[in-house]
């Protein structure tokens, strides 16, 4: 959720530039016009902070919870240029690469063996090592908003990105690339998701499944990322939101979708973790069957939690929730727990 290329909204925390979660879910880091901080989900503590008056950071990608961090500048006094990289040493306390580029970095997915910086019209993947080796380069139509996602699996590993054609996806396995001769061997399998203009993407763990809205924002869709099948199609609402995030549970028999109308919405995508003969028509497969109000209609990143039926919402006004949602019966959620975790010295 990167803020620095968003309109300020009034309930946003002074300084916050960009909050992400890691890979899986367990901390997140926020940028600040300062520098950045690190927290752990479960619970809320903050594990690291590096702040100054050299700068600000606006985009922070960890690896996972090592010591490396993927860095980006910006804000009104950016730290680093913003067309450049910086893989940073938190344990040196320094950065240990620079990756430069002709224009801004839109954004940085960091996986144990594969490093991938995406730009408006290029994505470039390495094989992420010191120093890192380019493997291939692929095109995209305007990427305005930097979005990518790669698989966590050791074994599978994807990486989905926007087509050259609106509303196309691109979904590349990364095992395949500079590993083969054939320039065929690299070509990415192309989806068309959506008519308009792709607004969120997102991948389950092991990268068989991506889910995508457009920037209508009205349906989420799940396709088999194997072979282009179209899984699901779910209904987040009639009017036209912007949708900020997605995730899926370990399992992926579940969704989680936060969008700026300030309503948390999770959908089923298994049948069977469902009782339907106890839910309303209303909660159809279409439908979301649970959902979360978010108080000040802040921007939100959710992703499931590491107890059960649980997640948790970060959110751009500084805040975390945590909340429950019934299984069976499905309906409005029970906040557990409400934490200002940005609170300016």
């Amino acid at each position: 959720m990167n803020l620095s290329r968003t309109s300020p909204s009034l309930n946003d925390a002074p300084g916050l530039l960009y909050a992400g979660f890691n890979q899986d879910y367990g901390c997140f880091a926020v940028g600040l016009d300062n520098g950045f901080r690190v927290y752990n989900c479960e619970p809320l503590i903050e594990q690291a902070r590096d702040e100054s008056d050299e700068g600000g950071i606006a985009l922070v990608e960890m690896l996972y919870r090592t010591n490396y961090l993927a860095l980006v500048g910006g804000g009104r006094n950016p730290r680093y240029p913003p067309n450049k990289v910086i893989i940073y040493d938190s344990v040196k306390g320094k950065p240990v690469l620079e990756l430069e580029y002709k224009s801004e970095v839109k954004n940085v997915k960091l996986r144990r063996d594969r490093l991938t910086v995406v730009l408006q019209n290029k994505v470039f993947v390495y094989h992420f090592a010191l120093p890192p080796q380019l493997l291939h380069t692929f095109e995209t139509c305007d990427n305005e908003k930097g979005l990518a996602a790669v698989s966590t699996s050791l074994n599978h590993a994807i990486l989905i990105i926007p087509g050259r054609q609106k509303g196309h996806l691109q979904i590349i396995d990364l095992n395949s690339l500079g590993y083969y001769i054939s320039v065929g061997e690299a070509d990415p399998f192309i989806i068309a998701a959506h008519s308009g203009k792709l607004s969120c993407l997102s991948l389950n763990q092991d990268g068989s499944r991506c889910a995508t809205t457009s920037d209508k924002g009205t349906l989420i869709r799940v396709f088999n990322t194997a072979t282009g099948t179209l899984l699901h199609e779910l209904r987040r609402g009639m009017d036209r939101a912007e949708i900020y995030s997605i995730a899926f549970n370990t399992e992926s028999t579940r969704i989680c979708v936060s969008s700026d109308k300030g309503t948390i919405h999770i959908f089923n995508l298994d049948p069977s973790v469902v009782t339907h003969d106890l839910l309303p028509k209303y909660f159809s497969s279409e439908w979301s069957f649970a959902n979360a109000k978010i108080a000040t209609e802040s921007r939100c990143l959710v992703a499931f939690g590491n107890q059960k039926n649980s997640f948790t919402a970060i959110c751009a006004d500084g805040s975390c929730y945590k909340f429950y949602f019934d299984p069976r019966k499905g309906g409005e959620c029970t906040r557990e727990s409400f934490v200002r975790f940005l609170k300016r010295e």
